[in-house]
């Protein structure tokens, strides 16, 4: 499964994307009963923001993503943070089934903000018989895009990108209300004992992070070349005003669904 993450883009996501915030690995640690004898699989583990975090409070934790090039960001980040009980698995949703077969009792599976790109019933189903009494799966939502978020700046920028795609940006990567409670409703489904944990907290990012975040949600064959990007870096300057720094309100919503 190629979503187009690769080349620049993966180097661009791993600079720009934010991480998450401590209080998120307490939720999954006390939600999971999570202890240094077990393994975390991280599915959709991107360049690693969720994945070397929770290293340290597990044996082991298993990055899969279908993306090389993200993957060999998350590994050298794992090189130069000294993190070394990662495992990185070139795969997707759909190679489950076998990868669990490696995996055995997983303590806790987690998807950030990336279960949008699958098909979240399947997922739950295959990964329930993998998970050991009291595990689970996470679904973190880190945050609403920079374009959809409740503030002037981010009303301007949206109405901007709009202006240069043609497009209406209405995809909220899983982070909005319907989809929150699709997930839920469908990990109910399946079995699982089904939580929601908020962890809000305000930010503030300058102009180069606030246009990095931006290019780093384009696939790499919607990448504009680098004039075009001078060209809209420009227009989004414009259109944001004199502002050098955005304060954004991060509210980072972590679904757990448990079994036994």
């Amino acid at each position: 499964m190629d979503l187009g993450f690769g080349g620049e883009v993966a180097r661009l996501y791993q600079r720009y994307r934010r991480g998450y915030p401590p209080a998120v690995f307490d939720v999954l640690a006390t939600t999971f009963g999570l202890t240094p004898q077990d393994v975390v699989v991280d599915l959709g583990c991107g360049t690693g923001q969720l994945t070397l975090p929770l290293a340290a409070r597990v044996r082991a934790v298993v990055g899969v993503d279908p993306e090389p090039d993200m993957l060999v960001l998350a590994r050298r980040a794992a090189e130069d943070q000294q993190v070394a009980n990662v495992s990185w698995v070139l795969g997707a949703d759909s190679d489950l089934p076998t990868l669990g077969r490696l995996f055995g009792d997983v303590g806790a599976v987690t998807v950030g903000q990336a279960l949008h790109w699958m098909a979240h019933e399947s997922v739950f189903a295959t990964l329930r018989p993998l998970l050991r009494p009291g595990g689970g799966i996470a679904v973190v939502a880190n945050g609403t895009p920079l374009w959809l978020q409740d503030t002037s700046w981010s009303r301007a920028l949206r109405a901007c990108l709009e202006r240069w795609r043609g497009t209406e940006l209405s995809r909220s990567c899983g982070t909005d209300t319907d989809s929150r409670r699709r997930y839920a409703d469908a990990l109910t489904r399946h079995g699982y004992h089904v939580t929601e944990t908020v962890v809000e907290y305000t930010d503030e990012i300058d102009l180069d992070a606030l246009l990095g975040g931006v290019y780093s949600s384009f696939p790499v064959d919607a990448l504009p070349p680098t004039a075009q990007r001078t060209e809209l870096s420009t227009m989004i300057r414009d259109a944001l005003g004199p502002a050098t720094r955005f304060r954004e309100h991060v509210r980072v919503c972590v679904l757990t669904g448990r079994i036994g």
